[in-house]
């Protein structure tokens, strides 16, 4: 029997404004600080220039909240902020003041928490550049359990300041989105996912903005600004049971799709360069086959993984998730008795298997999203040959799960992303022989008419997840 998902994880998260008939409601005005409160310790807050501005009082050592005078439970909420260096600060959700001492149990343990003291989640504001401790975008637990993630209830330390070294925009405007349904808490910034907990100690509270206090003893007055602060509240909705990864339907079956990777093992995959599957760069965890992070160099570490099997006419669908400045691709057609290629079409000492890729590319950050011939080596596209439709590919944020689907009939090919398709092209027509002049592949012999080969996993030094790696065979038309 097909185990049923938990109700945290089968919430509806909405994202789109005007679903389920919801709308954006700005929290501030722009103009005074109307619908707010201060809480805890002392700043000043203050508006200018359109933005709301926290500043640190010299000498105050408590913590300061600017709260909201209204509760929220679940939500979607996002902002802009920009933040002295100086300063920690941080946005209170579903949080609570009281003016007499209070306590939480936790693990078996009493937490108290003095009056007068804001506590609940806080998706953190932390860029320390002096200790390389980048933390944005972080769950804080503020007077009570403290850091949640990276902490108690997951994420790497290392890892997720690595992320956030990459992604925190220094000196700049960030953006965070924070969205809290049911137990379910999720932290974005700038568009990437930093932070997911599962956790029901508090289920609603206010709203509150940080100004942490600073061990300088000068007359300092490091400040913290926001503008463009909104919030859409929604209602959880229950989603049908979905099947485990790496599982196949029962429909599934009867339709005559079977797995690619079975979740567990390395079988039916080998390296693209020998009979044996790579000693190191590729990790299967939690169900997950995973590329290690070894420096963005291409196929030098484990290489590439390719299916025992060639393939011809069929549907390949494969969900994968990226990571900030990630490079990857699924291959088709591939041929590994081909050398590969440097970017000019010369024959290279090292370097990828030849095929056809699907780019999995963060088109943001990556260099190569700006390389190539009209963005035909972004997300979704083939890679070096034709661009994808911008326009129609709908891509979820790094760190969450995409959905691929490659689909061949002959010369007929077609990429889909999250259900929508992106690219279609035929490999007999003109416009496919002009870009295959253009492109990397020119010398490769026989390149256009290659009738099968096989479905290759590629291995360039990023970390990137795949998982329901699935195929069926179907007849060419």
């Amino acid at each position: 029997m097909r185990k049923l998902i938990p109700l945290s994880l089968a919430l509806l998260l909405i994202a789109t404004q005007g679903a389920f008939g919801a709308r954006w409601t700005e929290l501030f005005n722009g103009k005074d600080l109307t619908g707010w409160a201060e809480k805890g310790g002392h700043a000043k807050y203050f508006v200018e220039d359109g933005c709301l501005v926290g500043e640190v009082i010299p000498g105050n050592k408590t913590n300061a909240f600017l709260c909201t005078t209204k509760n929220y439970s679940n939500f979607i909420m996002e902002l802009d902020f920009k933040d002295d260096p100086m300063l920690n600060s941080g946005v209170q959700i579903r949080s609570e003041w009281d003016d007499h001492p209070t306590s939480v149990e936790w693990k078996g343990k009493t937490i108290n928490i003095p009056a007068g003291y804001v506590h609940g989640y806080q998706v953190e504001i932390d860029a320390d550049n002096v200790k390389k401790r980048w933390w944005s975008g972080g769950i804080y637990d503020e007077r009570r359990r403290l850091w949640l993630y990276p902490g108690q209830l997951g994420g790497d330390q290392k890892e997720f300041t690595k992320q956030g070294g990459m992604i925190f925009k220094d000196g700049d405007w960030n953006h965070l989105r924070i969205e809290a349904v049911g137990d379910s808490i999720k932290a974005y910034l700038n568009g990437v996912l930093c932070a997911h907990i599962h956790d029901s100690m508090t289920p609603t509270g206010f709203i509150g903005l940080q100004v942490h206090h600073v061990s300088d003893t000068s007359q300092t007055r490091p400040q913290i600004r926001f503008k463009n602060i909104r919030l859409m509240e929604v209602t959880p909705k229950a989603e049908k049971p979905e099947p485990e990864p790496n599982t196949l339907t029962d429909q599934e079956k009867k339709d005559g799709w079977r797995l690619l990777w079975d979740g567990k093992t390395t079988d039916g995959w080998r390296s693209a360069k020998a009979e044996d599957f790579p000693e190191k760069s590729w990790m299967i965890k939690d169900g997950e086959l995973n590329v290690v992070a070894s420096g963005n160099a291409e196929a030098q570490e484990g290489g590439d993984i390719i299916t025992r099997e060639r393939y011809s006419s069929f549907e390949l669908v494969a969900d994968f998730k990226t990571t900030p400045g990630c490079n990857s691709g699924i291959k088709y057609f591939v041929q590994p008795d081909q050398h590969p290629v440097t970017s000019t079409g010369e024959r290279a000492a090292v370097g990828s298997a030849i095929g056809y890729e699907y780019q999995i590319l963060d088109d943001e950050r990556h260099p190569d999203a700006k390389l190539g011939r009209n963005g035909d080596r972004r997300l979704g596209s083939l890679y070096d040959l034709l661009p994808c439709n911008e326009k129609k590919k709908k891509v979820a944020p790094i760190g969450e799960w995409n959905t691929a689907r490659i689909l061949v009939r002959g010369n007929h090919v077609q990429h889909w992303l999250n259900g929508e398709k992106i690219l279609d092209y035929n490999r007999a027509s003109k416009e496919f022989h002009d870009a295959y002049a253009q492109s990397k592949f020119k010398n490769i012999p026989g390149y256009c008419e290659w009738t099968d080969g096989h479905i290759l996993l590629q291995e360039h030094g990023s970390k990137v997840s795949f998982r329901n790696v699935k195929i069926r065979v179907i007849a060419a038309k």
